[in-house]
């Protein structure tokens, strides 16, 4: 090193660019190789450090009588390495620039302008070697004519190489900074001249870099993590990010942090989890599909790498469907959705997987009484491409049949899914992604009748960086849900039923940085919607069965968004977004027609349209504003405004209270409206003691229109004219939401509690579709008080304790009040829909939390976990059904988990 720099200062004095011409030519080779191939061609002689180029890109490039300058400055142009060229040596150097002379206009046009405040050139100084004395050169141009420079580049782990998202980069003593995205990418502009850019995050170690800004340049950070940062903190905002964007009623969720969390079963679940949070509900233990903001099921968008997810779950509501071994960021928004999504009211859940680790093989699993789990990282073409496969699967089956209950033995439940991305990079600007899902279960509780389903999603991702300014992602996606029951009850009846919904979308999306207070996000998406309905054919020899197929169903729902985040000033920030929809209902089909103003039904019908493959049937559209605004009252408190609208063209039918299986999809027709709801939020958000803890109080008030709900008795499945049976209201509901969060520290997680009403009203000049005179009446998971704690202590670094404590108030439901003769016959007399409810639900479970020992060289790291679910076992109730015995009517409840529920797992990392 030391002949390196004698050699640095003997060429100071020297300036003689090489003329020569030379020809030269290579395709997708390292840096290191194509330095080779020009010292043979040149004759040159190149000085520099191997050690540069282990996270350089490969490159390509053709020269023909080319002179060397012009040969090595695009060689070099997407690395931090600059070149000086004395004789016939090139001497190579690193976020660091030699120059015989200040370069023209240095000092600007002010011949006697003072020097001591002006930038100062970069020269190597002996005895400043070390990296945190370095000051990295952004440009390679010799002047500094350019008023401001931008500065581009990547953040990486520096153990992983791997990007890192959310990091926030400052520039000390200006309002400049940039945040990575998921890419690790950033861009800084800032005024020509030196400057300090500071790095935080709260996983990784801060950090600061002194820059020297000539003209626009890339400067790339590798970063440790954190060593003393808990790994028990589970849901945060980055870098100040809950008080300082604009964005309402978004949460993140740190899937690699909630181990510690005592669930059922031991099984790590993202959206039990999320259940925890302000604002997100279940209808009750052990269901299917979420509540948001007083939101039906069907209105939350469950994204798997933009796929859409229909049924979020495994083994009837107990186990998230999602991996969360493959699982990479989760993001829930609730309130200020983007513009770039659409078709859902109520919410966004934005699944990412894991991007693989390009640079060593890695793997992560567990072991527990119901499940097992393993994630397996394998690089492909190191530090290029790799590739991560995940498979979980569940033993249940075994155990049922060990048992010596003969019903349980009869029985069946079990389910797997396997999923597996590959990322490749294509140069610097460019990569790929790909990813593939495979979900299935299948369970009997009956010899004679096996339920099955499964979803089967496809994702294929293009990110382009066009220059420092603009990048872009072309998308295309599949997603299929598809159940099948099978009764087989050895007789005429036995039948085999099936249902499957298909959608394939192809999405361009762009983010552009044109001025320094606006940042663009704009694209247009399509896709295609292929439902059938359902098919029923006889199953064996003796059904008599009649066959039975629906007519398939087909549509067409496209939009196209802009979007723009606009700092008027340092406090004031509003993002101000417009997507409209498009929605095209498509034959082939054959529509009924009914008398206006009349109840649909086979009595009113006026005849039927028959439309051919692809004609338009019904069209529906609409704009969808999204805009919301912060103002920072002080350095850490802020309040947000928000109001969006949305639309949704598809419909989930079921009988249930909550989404089950065999729920089926109904697309907008002739005859079925479009969903539509506005809401209008306001939040306040406070941090404290230096981002330990964090303090947010939202208020929220939502309307909506067209909401799907059943006439009494309806029949949903393998009916030929659904519309018959549907009835179309007006929604609301309002809350409030307290979220406080610790980060830090030995005790640390978080405590939420929400006050909310949800309520539907279905009124019509007509008995049959008027339910409770007409009024508002509330919603089957209306529940007003909601409080939960998930908290987590540290003893020490290897062991903690873990507790969770769970109170809401029972959900809506309608009892029978009374009895009536007619006719001689004694009927049942009812109370108003959901006019009572059944009990309140309250849970406590705890676990205990053994880390492996902490030494480096060893096979895996290992960790324990011991929890206990309902450790009171408390006897929640799930439903309440009534039964007529002797004359008399009695009430029966049903409960998931009435006892405790011990739970041993294992988990393994390498």
């Amino acid at each position: 090193m030391r002949k390196l720099l004698l050699l640095l200062l003997l060429a100071l004095p020297m300036c003689i660019f090489a003329q020569q011409k030379i020809s030269v030519s290579f395709s997708d080779v390292p840096v290191s190789d194509a330095i080779r191939q020009i010292e043979t061609a040149s004759g040159y002689k190149f000085f520099y450090d191997e050690a540069w180029f282990a996270q350089t890109e490969p490159v390509s490039a053709s020269f023909t009588n080319t002179d060397l300058n012009t040969v090595l400055e695009q060689v070099f142009s997407q690395t931090n390495l600059n070149f000086f060229v004395d004789g016939n040596r090139v001497i190579l150097t690193r976020n660091s620039a030699i120059y015989n002379e200040l370069p023209q206009n240095f000092f600007g046009d002010k011949p006697n302008a003072k020097t001591s405040d002006e930038p100062k050139p970069v020269f190597f100084q002996e005895g400043k070697t070390e990296e945190k004395d370095a000051i990295a050169l952004v440009g390679k141009e010799n002047s500094t004519t350019e008023k401001t420079s931008i500065v581009t580049g990547y953040v990486r782990d520096a153990v992983t190489g791997q990007p890192v998202p959310g990091v926030l980069l400052s520039v000390k003593g200006l309002t400049i900074d940039a945040v990575t995205d998921d890419r690790g990418f950033y861009a800084l502009k800032v005024p020509s001249g030196a400057h300090t850019v500071e790095i935080r995050s709260i996983n990784y170690t801060q950090a600061s870099k002194k820059i020297m800004a000539y003209s626009n340049g890339r400067l790339d950070f590798a970063v440790s993590e954190n060593p003393n940062m808990l790994k028990e903190v589970v849901v945060y905002s980055k870098d100040n990010s809950n008080f300082r964007t604009a964005v309402t009623g978004v949460t993140k969720i740190d899937v690699e942090k909630i181990k510690n969390i005592p669930l059922v079963l031991g099984e790590r679940d993202i959206f039990r989890v999320a259940t925890t949070l302000p604002g997100i509900k279940t209808a009750g233990e052990g269901s299917a599909g979420f509540n948001v903001r007083g939101g039906k099921e069907d209105q939350n968008l469950i994204l798997l790498d933009d796929a859409v997810l229909y049924n979020p779950s495994h083994f009837l509501g107990f186990f998230s469907a999602v991996n969360p071994f493959t699982t990479g960021d989760v993001t829930i928004y609730k309130g200020s959705i983007p513009a770039e999504f659409g078709g859902r009211l109520s919410s966004v859940f934005d699944v990412s997987t894991k991007k693989p680790d390009t640079l060593k093989v890695s793997g992560e699993g567990n072991i527990g009484p119901v499940t097992s789990n393993l994630m397996l990282n394998i690089p492909i073409v190191k530090g290029k491409s790799g590739l991560i496969i995940g498979g979980r699967a569940t033993y249940s089956g075994w155990i049922l049949r060990s048992l010596k209950n003969s019903d349980l033995q009869n029985s069946q439940a079990s389910f797997y899914d396997a999923n597996l991305k590959y990322v490749h990079k294509i140069g610097q600007d460019d990569d790929i992604e790909l990813m593939g899902y495979y979900s299935h279960d299948d369970f009997s509780i009956t010899s004679d009748s096996l339920y099955k389903y499964d979803n089967l999603l496809a994702s294929f991702k293009w990110n382009h960086r066009f220059n420092a300014k603009n990048r872009g992602t072309l998308s295309i996606t599949n997603s299929q849900y598809k159940f099948n029951i099978e009764y087989d009850a050895r007789n005429s009846s036995s039948f085999d039923l099936g249902y499957t919904i298909n959608e394939t979308q192809a999405a361009f999306k762009f983010r552009s940085q044109f001025w320094d207070k606006h940042k663009l996000s704009y694209g247009i998406s399509s896709k295609l919607y292929k439902i059938d309905p359902g098919y029923m054919d006889p199953l064996g020899a003796n059904s008599l069965v009649i066959p039975i197929d629906i007519q398939k169903e087909k549509a067409l729902e496209s939009a196209v968004y802009l979007s723009d985040d606009y700092e008027l000033t340092d406090k004031l920030l509003i993002s101000a977004g417009l997507r409209y929809s498009y929605f095209l209902a498509l034959g082939a089909s054959t529509q009924r027609t009914y008398q206006p103003g009349l109840p649909l039904n086979d009595g009113t019908v006026t005849g039927e349209n028959v439309y051919a493959n692809n004609e338009v049937i019904k069209q529906y559209g609409g704009f969808e504003p999204r805009v919301s605004a912060r103002y920072i009252i002080a350095d850490d408190f802020s309040v947000k405004a928000g109001f969006d609208q949305t639309y949704q063209y598809i419909h989930m039918m079921s009988s249930n209270t909550t989404q089950s299986p065999t729920a089926t999809w109904k697309l907008s027709d002739l005859n079925i409206e479009p969903q539509v709801a506005r809401q209008f939020s306001l939040g306040f958000y406070k941090n404290l003691k230096d981002d330990m803890y964090e303090v947010s109080l939202e208020g929220y008030f939502k309307k909506s229109k067209n909401i799907l709900d059943y006439k009494v008795a309806a029949q949903l499945l393998m009916n030929e004219h659904i519309e018959t049976e549907l009835l179309q209201g007006e929604g609301k509901s309002y809350g409030v939401e307290l979220l406080i969060k610790k980060n830090l520290g030995k005790l640390n997680g978080w405590i939420g509690y929400t006050y909310s009403r949800s309520f539907l009203k279905l009124d019509s000049k007509f008995a049959d579709e008027r339910v409770n005179n007409g009024d508002y009446f509330q919603s089957n998971f209306d529940k007003p008080h909601d409080f939960s704690a998930v908290l987590n202590y540290k003893f020490t670094r290897r062991y903690s304790f873990s507790a969770n404590f769970i109170y809401q108030t029972g959900r809506p439901i309608t009892y029978p009040i009374g009895s009536y003769m007619y006719n001689g016959i004694e009927y049942t007399l009812y109370s108003d829909r959901n006019q009572f409810r059944i009990p309140d639900y309250f849970r406590l479970d705890i676990g205990i939390n053994v880390e492996g020992n902490h030494k480096i060289k060893k096979l895996a790291h290992s960790f324990w976990n011991f929890s206990i679910y309902n450790v009171l076992g408390r006897n929640n109730p799930y439903s309440v059904f009534f039964v007529s015995e002797n004359g008399q009517v009695k009430a029966y409840k049903t409960s998931i988990f009435s006892i405790p529920v011990p739970t041993f797992t294992y988990n393994f990392k390498f």
